[in-house]
C-alpha cells in the first residue's frame, strides 16, 4: 500500500462530525477551523524519525531542532498563515546523551522565536528504535484568504517560489562524504536547515490571486501531483523553466548523477508550490517587487489528469513522461 492509499482508506473510515466549527479536515497541508467570524486556526503535524528523516551522525542537533520547527511551520506557510503555537512530542532511547538532547531543544527555540510561535506543550517518552519527534503546529489567519491545493484551475501558470533539488543534492552529498562543505554549503544548509517560507505565503495569500497552493515536502512531481487530485485537473512541466542552479549541476558532475531527479522527485525543498492566471502576472511580479523573492513559472494547469514533463532533446524534439507520484513515499518499495 503505497502512502496515499494508506492515507485515503484512514480518510475513508474517518467519522466527520456536523460540527459547523469544521471547516476543512484532511487533505490538505492543514486542517482548519473556524476561530470567529473574521479569523480560522489551522491544525498540522509532522513526525520525524531517525534513519528516516534524518541521520544524527551528520545532523547536528541544534539544526535538527530548528528543521523539526520549519517542515512544520511550512504547512502553515503553505495555506497563508502565521504559526501561533506548537505541541512537541519526543520519543529518545535508553541511555540517550542528555547534552544532545539540550542542544535539539536549543534548536527548537531558536526556531521558535525566529518564526514567532510559542512551545506550549507536548510529551517525552522512551523510544525503542531511536529517537522521533512528532511536532503539532497551530497556526491563525483570516478566513477568506485561507489558499487551499483544490483552487488551481484550467490554464493557470504553476510556480515556485525558489531553487529546488537542493536539499537532496544536500543529503546525497553527506551520504557519500563528499568534500567541498565551503562550495556546497547552501546545498549543505538545505538539507540540514531549510527555512518555511511564511513572509511570502502571507503575501500571496494577501493578494487575492493565487488560487492553489501547498509547500514542497515531497518533491515537484508528488507535490504537484497533489495539488492537482485536489483541484480535478492535470498540469505539464516544462524542463527547461526548472530553476537554473549551477552549483545543482557542478554537485551532480561529483556525484556523477542527473540533477533533473533531484529537482522533480528530491523533496524537502520546502519552497511554495502555488498556481496564477496568466493575465495576473504582472500583479504577482508587484507583490514581490520589493521583497527580492523569485518566482520560478515551471508549468501549466491543464484538463488532461497526470503530471507530465517535457523535455526537448539534441535535436529540439519534444518528450513527454509521465511523473505524477514519483516523489517520495514512506511506503514505496526502495
Amino acid at each position: 500500500m503505497k502512502e496515499r492509499d494508506l492515507i485515503a482508506a484512514i480518510q475513508d473510515r474517518t467519522v466527520v462530525a456536523a460540527n459547523p466549527s469544521l471547516l476543512y479536515g484532511i487533505g490538505d497541508d492543514c486542517a482548519v477551523t473556524r476561530k470567529d467570524g473574521i479569523d480560522v486556526l489551522l491544525y498540522s503535524i509532522d513526525t520525524l524519525v531517525e534513519s528516516v528523516h534524518f541521520d544524527p551522525a551528520f545532523h547536528p542537533p541544534e539544526l535538527l531542532g530548528k528543521k523539526a520547527v520549519s517542515v512544520n511551520v511550512s504547512d502553515i506557510a503553505a495555506m497563508g498563515g502565521d504559526p501561533q503555537f506548537l505541541l512537541f512530542s519526543l520519543g529518545l532511547p535508553t541511555g540517550f546523551d542528555e547534552q544532545w538532547v539540550l542542544r535539539l531543544s536549543d534548536g527548537v527555540a531558536e526556531a521558535c522565536n525566529q518564526y514567532d510561535c510559542t512551545l506550549i506543550g507536548g510529551d517525552t517518552v522512551a523510544s525503542p528504535g531511536g529517537i522521533n519527534m512528532s511536532l503539532c503546529v497551530i497556526g491563525e489567519m483570516v478566513a477568506d484568504q485561507v489558499l487551499y491545493r483544490h483552487g488551481a484551475r484550467e490554464g493557470d501558470i504553476v510556480y515556485v517560489s525558489g531553487p529546488i533539488g537542493r536539499a537532496a543534492a544536500g543529503l546525497e552529498l553527506f551520504k557519500h562524504d563528499q568534500g567541498g562543505r565551503d562550495r556546497f554549503a547552501d546545498l549543505y544548509q538545505a538539507h540540514l536547515d531549510p527555512h518555511a517560507r511564511v513572509d511570502l505565503g502571507k503575501r500571496l495569500a494577501a493578494s487575492g490571486i493565487v488560487h492553489a497552493m501547498m509547500d514542497l515536502s515531497d518533491g515537484l512531481a508528488t507535490d504537484l501531483a497533489h495539488l492537482c487530485t485536489q483541484s480535478n485537473l492535470g498540469a505539464v512541466v516544462y524542463q527547461d523553466q526548472l530553476p537554473d542552479d549551477p552549483l545543482l549541476t557542478e554537485a551532480a558532475e561529483l556525484l556523477r548523477r542527473d540533477s533533473l531527479p533531484w529537482m522533480i522527485s528530491g523533496g524537502e525543498d520546502y519552497e511554495l508550490l502555488f498556481t496564477v492566471a496568466p493575465r495576473a502576472t504582472k500583479k504577482l511580479q508587484e507583490v514581490v517587487a520589493k521583497t527580492g523573492d523569485l518566482l520560478y513559472p515551471v508549468g501549466t494547469m491543464t484538463t488532461e489528469k497526470g503530471v507530465t514533463l517535457i523535455q526537448n532533446d539534441a535535436h529540439q524534439q519534444q518528450r513527454e513522461t509521465p511523473i505524477a507520484f514519483c516523489g517520495f513515499d514512506h511506503f514505496s518499495k526502495r
